[in-house]
């Protein structure tokens, strides 16, 4: 069977799809902070056949995450898939914005994903894989008070395409999937001050299973940016 690597894993979109990939019976490699919901949906998952293996890891810790990801990595076989799922969002004037908060940002949002991927994808270049990172239509556009977000995905989604090239002659395929405003946790955040319409925005199932839908795609295409809005467009 496959074997999808998702961080993030614990709630929202990461948890709906490691839910979905489970239920085609792919085994799971899950990451989150919270060792306790990792535990629980481990359980879950497990009933259904599945090989499922975690770590709990903060990847705002940057110094901790190689050999978190060593100890994963052991647990499991070699993913053929590894979604970075993992993210967060802060909202305020950018020249306002703490040097800190910028700094924690940045690193979940892009910085993490380079170490995970360094961890990762030296052994899925044996078989071959696919990247897959979540990224924003906020990496293409410029919204007041989201600026460092904004900044954080366009950094996202450079990165991507650039881990493309480089791990193309080794087997490994890269892809962000873009999604617009998706009715997650992440709108809950002390970070994030918002009076968006939260029923206008895409659910989570809609997000995880166009995700789901993107880790089994045939190993001979690359679809290099999927954009999944709501109907209601861009808020």
């Amino acid at each position: 069977m496959p074997t999808a690597l998702i961080t993030g894993a614990s709630r929202g979109i990461g948890r709906r799809t490691a839910e979905l990939l489970a239920h085609q019976g792919w085994d799971l490699l899950l990451t989150a902070r919270s060792a306790d919901q990792l535990e629980r949906l481990s359980a879950q998952l497990s009933s259904q056949g599945v090989s499922v293996a975690y770590a709990a890891i903060d990847l705002t810790q940057s110094d901790a995450i190689a050999a978190a990801m060593a100890g994963l990595l052991q647990q499991g076989e070699t993913p053929s898939v590894l979604i970075n799922n993992a993210g967060a969002a802060y909202t305020g004037d950018l020249l306002a914005m703490p040097l800190e908060h910028w700094q924690w940002l940045l690193q979940l949002n892009v910085t993490s994903v380079m170490q995970v991927c360094s961890a990762a994808v030296p052994a899925m270049r044996k078989n071959g894989g696919l990247v897959i990172n979540i990224s924003s239509h906020a990496a293409r556009n410029a919204f007041p008070q989201w600026g460092a977000y904004c900044v954080s995905k366009a950094a996202l989604a450079s990165f991507t395409r650039c881990l493309a090239e480089e791990e193309r002659a080794n087997g490994i395929r890269a892809c962000t999937l873009t999604l617009g405003a998706v009715n997650t946790p992440l709108w809950d955040a002390e970070t994030v001050q918002s009076d968006f319409d939260r029923r206008a925005m895409l659910s989570v199932d809609q997000a995880a299973e166009t995700l789901a839908n993107l880790a089994m795609q045939p190993s001979n295409q690359l679809i290099e940016d999927l954009t999944l809005m709501p109907a209601a467009g861009a808020f």
